[in-house]
């Protein structure tokens, strides 16, 4: 008698009918910047005693895995700040050699990138994204509150010799490093390098009024448009960007356009903490404990709070810029992920 095969998993499906196939899982809260917009000077951190072993992030991923996500993503904090990030690289990797997965990539600083290049690409990671929000010394270490740029670019460089294609984040700040976007841009094209503008978004208490440091992207995209010619493309990717060619310098430019242009209705995304709660938005505060789950129930209860989760996914953020407006969630960037 010939055995049944098993039945498929239905698939995550959220009430607006998004299917939810990439995952943001972040490592850690911790990072070895303190950058103006994105955290407090004196910032908090969780006790590492509350965040997820290795075990235990493998075993979250590996649930989505099974459920469909195709892409999962590395963030924090800054990943590679925490000692152990490779072996939950290399153990997730293995969902690349079987196919389940089709990406493994990470969003960094880039300051520790040169010294994990090499081990991130054996274990598969063909991509990363890098926050650089200047090539200036003196701006890097005023909006970093201490870095070296120096640290970020050997990453970069490190990354693209390993094999991996980088792509340049970079936060539009109106005071801070508006007139050096031309230059950021031509500077990635010219080395081989995609690049993204993003607007400033109001996540955690920061101590200082974001609006001063809010600038539109399409304020900037019209300044561009002065110099170059802005060719869109279509092409969508996991993420949020629109992109454009631009023709003189041949390469690709992406907006993130949280504040201006509503990007959420084909968000096919959720955020995992280094804790182990599950948001289903970046901009709300709606989320569940899988860590909890796990602990009680193993992987089947994590896919039932995953899934009753899903079903109530809103369909959209709420981010608005205006004087006194504070932040539109509490917990910093750090702790959610990028």
């Amino acid at each position: 008698m010939t055995a049944l095969a098993p039945a498929p998993i239905a698939p995550l499906i959220d009430p607006l009918g998004r299917a939810i196939r990439y995952v943001r899982l972040s490592v850690t809260d911790r990072c070895d910047l303190r950058c103006v917009y994105c955290m407090a000077e004196r910032q908090t951190f969780l006790p590492r005693n509350q965040v997820l072993s290795v075990d235990a992030l493998d075993r979250l991923a590996s649930v989505f895995v099974d459920l469909g996500a195709r892409r999962i993503r590395l963030t924090g904090g800054e990943p590679l700040v925490r000692r152990d990030v490779m072996d939950l690289v290399k153990r997730l990797s293995r969902h690349l050699a079987s196919g389940a997965l089709e990406e493994l990539t990470l969003t960094t600083n880039g300051t520790r990138l040169a010294e994990h290049a090499a081990a991130l690409a054996d274990h598969g990671v063909r991509r990363v994204n890098v926050s650089l929000d200047t090539r200036d010394p003196g701006t890097y270490r005023r909006l970093t509150r201490g870095g070296d740029v120096g640290r970020a670019l050997d990453g970069i460089a490190a990354a693209h010799a390993a094999g991996m294609a980088v792509k340049i984040n970079v936060v539009a700040l109106r005071d801070d490093n508006a007139a050096e976007l031309p230059d950021l841009i031509a500077w990635a094209h010219g080395e081989g390098h995609e690049i993204s503008l993003i607007e400033a978004m109001p996540i955690g208490e920061i101590g200082a009024d974001r609006t001063a440091q809010f600038l539109s992207l399409a304020e900037v995209r019209r300044e561009l448009e002065t110099r170059w010619t802005l060719s869109a493309l279509d092409r969508r990717t996991a993420g949020p960007a629109r992109y454009v060619r631009v023709q003189e310098t041949g390469g690709t430019l992406g907006f993130i356009t949280p504040m201006t242009h509503n990007f959420c209705g084909d968000c096919n995304r959720v955020r995992v903490t280094c804790t182990g709660r599950l948001y289903l938005c970046l901009g709300q505060d709606d989320q569940a404990d899988l860590a909890t789950a796990l602990e009680a129930g193993g992987e089947a209860g994590v896919e039932r709070a995953i899934r009753d989760a899903v079903a109530r996914k809103p369909g959209a953020h709420d981010f608005r810029i205006a004087a006194g407006a504070g932040a539109a969630v509490a917990r910093p960037m750090s702790m959610t992920g990028g």
